[in-house]
């Protein structure tokens, strides 16, 4: 068993998301992947023992234990561009049960900006499979994020809280349906960034707009082929940009860079022009706003849109609810046994010492000592006072810890941690 950690380290998660921070501060603490990766091995080199960064177009979160949420605090800080002092205006900060209840309704899509989202526990997955990567995943949290997945699965096939598409990539593709409807003129395209927003937005773009007038450019050119050749789509170079949005009544700019891509300066069309901002940073300059032809659209913005698939989402948040906290009960119950299952071990072997040393006495004081029975009853009886000191644990209305502190003082075990790693 890996050895545990002091008792003064706590579950914390701490971030911001689109609840209080606008996009352009959610900006500031975004974090690229190169951040994330030196946050954590930084992290990893202060001795934080469990870590795992999450940073999307609607949130930037740590999943993690500290000594201190500061600890976690200033390595975000750090690797982005936010301040303390920003960060204490429109952060959150949770610990130990509310750090694992948060971490639950924003895997099963509760705390997504469009209800159900179904992208964020992929998103999660990766988060967590990138620091087990670097050996900062330890046994509470990749238990906890299985259960979270456990729970997102649940709620995705017993309710409709995830019915249809939900996720930014979709509300893009419903804003063009309910501003340019079927029927009329089929509208140029341009999608600028072929990430993982990118691909989703122009898998919705397709299966739900039926318009094949749809074109990618991104920098790098063989990933925008990969996905044109999926639905038979155009693909230009990045060279030919400026010449492409010139061409477009709809441009979609998901590139996922820390500055904008896209100003004025490279917009030479006088025809009405529909700007969809899907990143965080924001990638579209708001200069563009100055031409009397461009209308500018932001993700926050987009994530207003509803739809029939939409609307009575909200009916099945009791549910979910209910769903995770059937799993988290699971989950809470591994971690009492997980608690209290070192202190058993050690009752049982301290008991175990105390039977030898007091068979080893007998033998020498009765004549017709039977040592094989003796020890057999022994046994039974070290198992019942076990079995006893177990279903008192286990016992939900009983504080944990303070039964281990009693058994730990009682019989002089070795003291053991809350969260072990």
């Amino acid at each position: 068993m890996a050895a545990a950690q002091p008792k003064h380290f706590s579950f914390y998660s701490i971030g911001l998301s689109y609840r209080k921070a606008d996009a352009e501060t959610r900006g500031l603490f975004s974090l690229s992947e190169e951040g994330i990766h030196n946050l954590l091995i930084e992290a990893k080199e202060e001795g934080i023992p469990s870590l795992a960064v999450i940073s999307t177009c609607n949130r930037t979160e740590l999943y993690g234990f500290a000594q201190h949420p500061f600890q976690l605090i200033r390595l975000l800080c750090e690797h982005s561009h936010g301040t303390v002092e920003e960060f204490q205006k429109i952060a959150y900060i949770q610990k130990n049960e509310d750090a694992c209840n948060h971490l639950y309704t924003v895997g099963t899509g509760l705390d997504s900006q469009i209800l159900g989202d179904f992208e964020i526990i992929g998103q999660l997955k990766m988060a967590f499979k990138r620091s087990k990567k670097l050996g900062l995943i330890n046994a509470y949290m990749e238990r906890l994020m299985n259960c979270v997945i456990q729970a997102s699965k649940r709620i995705k096939t017993e309710t409709e809280l995830s019915s249809g598409a939900t996720s930014v990539s979709f509300a893009s593709a419903q804003y063009i349906l309910e501003n340019f409807p079927a029927g009329g003129p089929a509208k140029n395209i341009l999608l600028f960034g072929t990430g993982k927003i990118g691909r989703n937005t122009c898998e919705n773009l397709v299966k739900h707009t039926e318009n094949k007038q749809i074109t990618l450019i991104n920098r790098t050119k063989d990933k925008a082929e990969r996905i044109a050749g999926r639905f038979d789509l155009i693909v230009k170079d990045y060279a030919q940009l400026e010449e492409e949005i010139a061409q477009s009544d709809i441009i979609i700019v998901a590139t996922g860079a820390q500055k904008p891509t896209v100003s004025k300066q490279i917009i030479h069309t006088n025809k009405p022009l529909l700007i969809m901002d899907l990143s965080i940073p924001k990638n579209v300059d708001d200069n563009v706003t100055e031409l009397d032809n461009v209308q500018l659209i932001h993700l926050d913005e987009l994530s207003k849109v509803t739809h029939k698939t939409l609307e009575n989402r909200e009916n099945f948040i009791p549910q979910a609810q209910s769903i995770i906290k059937e799993v988290h009960a699971d989950f809470k119950q591994w971690m009492v046994s997980r608690q209290f299952a070192p202190t058993m071990q050690a009752l049982k072997t301290k008991l175990s010492t105390l039977k030898d040393a007091e068979i080893k006495n007998s033998r020498t004081k009765f004549s017709d000592f039977n040592h094989e029975q003796a020890d057999m009853l022994a046994d039974r009886i070290i198992q019942k006072i076990a079995g006893h000191f177990a279903n008192h644990l286990r016992n939900e209305d009983e504080s944990t810890e303070e039964a281990i502190s009693l058994l730990n003082k009682v019989f002089k075990l070795e003291e053991l941690s809350s969260y072990e790693s």
